[in-house]
């Protein structure tokens, strides 16, 4: 089953090396940005707080200066910004004539704080660095583009599961900032429930090995996130897809012994319990009439993390003052939670949302 980045949610791994061809074309251009004397919201500061980030295509400016076709991918926990190269995003959305047409289109797909290349717990302040959550990754994305790149408006953002919930923190926190809002794969409510209880589970089992020894380890915790990436292979799990392909006890025993280990290198348990915990304090849900932007919001009825039968997605979206709620119905073309990243199951909605404004 598809990873990016290998973990969280089994989005799907992209490297430059199975990017598709029209991106030797127009390459992915990789930068940082540096936010001095960075402020997170609980009080902790950071002298210097780096975010990475790539684009695609070029900015297009209007009489005024103001680039006026500039999308904003946000990408899911345990993820970073190049899950938005793999070949099942890139090739339906970025070429010629496709949604995101990059010779029309200005992409931008930063590293959330904590993730990817931007700065995190292992970059040496371990279990010291300052506990970010999902406010402090909107406003650093924000200044991102408003410091770094210079953009102060965005066409569109779209967001997978963890970007997916950025998507709304964007459009409470910065409603005139974006024309629209495409937000994959989430909820806009406090995360309670099976939700925080998998999530809590895998914290616990993280804090509770005495090899984590308070953040302050030698050698990675290899029990902990065991156990911790036992838990994500469920929660990124679709039933029915992988009833289809591990039809025997003996296929889903192997996949069960072999999904697990050779994930466990590139896994860091501090940077792990940051991400899975910065979405401790989310709860866009009391002021959702607030977003003024169009929203085209899109989950699948396989979604573990995010289940139809729990009924709040519906009436949350009639809260939205132009917002439209999509619910994919189980196909060939849905993976489970990871749906949001194969385009060609919703593509359509957002070419509607797109040319709609």
């Amino acid at each position: 089953m598809p990873h990016s980045s290998r973990r969280l949610f089994l989005l799907a791994a992209a490297t430059l090396c199975c990017a598709i061809p029209l991106l030797a074309q127009q390459p992915v251009t990789e930068g940082d940005y540096t936010a001095r004397a960075f402020k997170f919201h609980n009080g902790e500061q950071l002298p210097e707080l780096r975010l990475h980030y790539r684009t695609l295509g070029q900015p297009a400016r209007d009489a005024g200066g103001h680039v006026t076709n500039a999308v904003l991918l946000l990408h899911g926990t345990g993820g970073s910004g190049a899950q938005f190269l793999a070949p099942q995003f890139a090739n339906e959305l970025f070429g010629p004539g496709q949604p995101l047409d990059i010779t029309h289109y200005f992409i931008i797909s930063p590293d959330g704080i904590g993730h990817g290349k931007s700065s995190k717990p292992s970059d040496g302040m371990h279990a010291h660095f300052p506990q970010y959550d999902y406010d402090d990754m909107v406003f650093a994305q924000h200044l991102l583009l408003t410091e770094g790149l210079h953009v102060d408006h965005l066409r569109l953002i779209f967001g997978t599961s963890m970007g997916c919930m950025h998507s709304f923190v964007w459009g409470e926190t910065y409603p005139t900032f974006m024309d629209a809002l495409m937000p994959m794969a989430c909820l806009p409510v406090q995360i309670a429930g099976r939700n925080r209880v998998w999530r809590k589970m895998l914290m616990d089992a993280i804090r509770n090995d005495p090899d984590w020894k308070d953040g302050e380890y030698k050698e990675q915790p290899t029990r902990a996130l065991r156990s911790a990436e036992q838990l994500l292979v469920i929660a990124g799990s679709a039933p029915a897809l992988m009833q289809k392909q591990l039809p025997t006890q003996a296929a889903a025993d192997k996949y069960a012994s072999d999904s697990v280990e050779p994930r466990l290198a590139s896994l860091d348990a501090n940077d792990l319990l940051y991400q899975v915990n910065a979405s401790r304090n989310y709860d866009p849900s009391p002021k959702l009439e607030t977003i003024t932007a169009p929203v085209m919001w899109i989950n699948s009825a396989d979604d573990f993390i995010n289940p139809p039968e729990l009924a709040i997605a519906e009436p949350q979206s009639k809260r939205l003052k132009r917002g439209t709620f999509v619910l994919l119905p189980i196909s060939e073309k849905t993976h489970g939670h990871g749906t949001h990243t194969w385009a060609i199951a919703w593509k359509e909605y957002l070419t509607k949302i797109l040319t709609s404004q």
